[in-house]
C-alpha cells in the first residue's frame, strides 16, 4: 500500500509537470512572436535525439557521395547562413553557443531544414530549381533557423509524448497497475529521433518561423521583399501539388499577405544593416 501511494503521488507530480510545462523559448523580436509553448521534454533530450538522426543523415549522404559536392555552392550557403546566425541573439542570446553546422546535399528536392541545436541542411534542388537569389535563400534559411530557435521540434515531440506517454501515465495514476506503468515507460521510449521529420509543423509554428525568419534576414542585411518572391516561387515549383517544403504550411495568399504586412516593420532593420555593412 505504501509503495502504491508513493507511485500515485509521484505520478501526480509528473502529471502536474506535464500540465504546467508551458514556456516561451525566444524573445518576441520586432515581429512580436510571444506565444506560450508546451515543453515537457528538455532541450537536451530533444537535441540528443535529433542529433542521432542528423548524424545518420550525414553518414548516408557521405556514403552516397552527395554531401558538399559543389564547393562554390557550399561556400555560398554557408556565407548566407553565417550572416543569419550572427543575428540570432535578437531572439535568444544562448544560440551563439550552439554547435552550428551548415551542409549542402546534392538532392533534387526543393527543401531545407535546421535541426535542434543548429544543424542546417540545404538541398541543391532548392537553388537549382528556384534559381534563388541570395536574398531569397536567406528567407528560406532564416525560416528554418527560426524553427530551431523557437524549438518547434521540441514542442512537437513534447505534444507527441503527452499524447502517448502522458495518457498512459494518467491511466497509471487511476489504475496503479504494473502493466500500465510499463506501458507508460514504453510510450516514452518509442519517442525516437525520427519524430523530428515524422511530425509536421503546425500552421502556427510555420507562421512564427515566417515572421522570425523575415526579421533575421532583415537584420542580416538581406532584402525582406525577397521573402515574397521566394514563397511565390516555392508555391509555383510544386505544380498542381505544393512542393514538399510547403505541404503543411499556410496557404500561399495567407503567407504572402502576412509577410507583406510585416515588411514595413522590419525594413528599418534592413536599412540599418546596409549602413553598418
Amino acid at each position: 500500500m505504501i509503495r502504491t501511494n508513493i507511485f500515485v503521488i509521484s505520478s501526480l507530480l509528473a502529471l502536474s509537470s506535464l500540465l504546467n510545462g508551458c514556456a516561451t523559448t525566444t524573445n518576441s523580436g520586432a515581429v512580436g512572436v510571444e506565444r506560450k509553448q508546451f515543453m515537457m521534454l528538455s532541450e537536451k533530450q530533444v537535441e540528443s535525439m535529433s542529433l542521432q538522426s542528423y548524424n545518420q543523415t550525414i553518414k548516408t549522404a557521405n556514403d552516397k557521395k552527395t554531401l558538399n559536392t559543389d564547393s562554390v555552392l557550399v561556400e555560398r550557403i554557408r556565407g548566407i547562413s553565417n550572416r543569419l546566425i550572427a543575428q540570432t541573439n535578437a531572439f535568444r542570446p544562448d544560440a551563439k553557443n550552439w554547435k552550428w553546422e551548415v551542409n549542402v546535399e546534392k538532392n533534387d528536392q526543393v527543401n531545407a531544414y535546421c535541426m535542434p541545436g543548429g544543424k542546417i541542411m540545404v538541398y541543391s534542388g532548392l537553388v537549382d530549381k528556384l534559381k534563388a537569389t541570395d536574398d531569397e535563400l536567406a528567407a528560406v534559411i532564416g525560416h528554418e533557423i527560426s524553427h530551431a530557435l523557437r524549438e518547434h521540434g521540441r514542442e512537437r515531440m513534447s505534444l507527441a509524448y503527452a499524447e502517448k506517454g502522458g495518457l498512459a501515465l494518467l491511466a497509471a495514476v487511476l489504475g496503479s497497475t504494473k502493466n500500465t506503468q510499463t506501458g507508460a515507460a514504453l510510450g516514452a521510449a518509442t519517442l525516437g529521433t525520427q519524430l523530428f521529420f515524422a511530425l509536421p509543423n503546425s500552421r502556427t509554428q510555420e507562421t512564427e518561423a515566417d515572421r522570425m525568419g523575415l526579421e533575421l534576414a532583415a537584420r542580416a542585411g538581406f532584402n525582406p521583399n525577397a521573402a515574397i518572391s521566394l514563397w511565390t516561387k516555392m508555391a509555383q515549383s510544386g505544380g498542381k501539388k505544393p512542393a514538399e517544403f510547403l505541404s503543411d504550411h499556410p496557404s500561399d495568399k495567407t503567407r504572402i499577405d502576412d509577410l507583406s504586412n510585416l515588411i514595413p516593420t522590419v525594413m528599418p532593420l534592413y536599412e540599418q544593416a546596409k549602413v553598418v555593412k
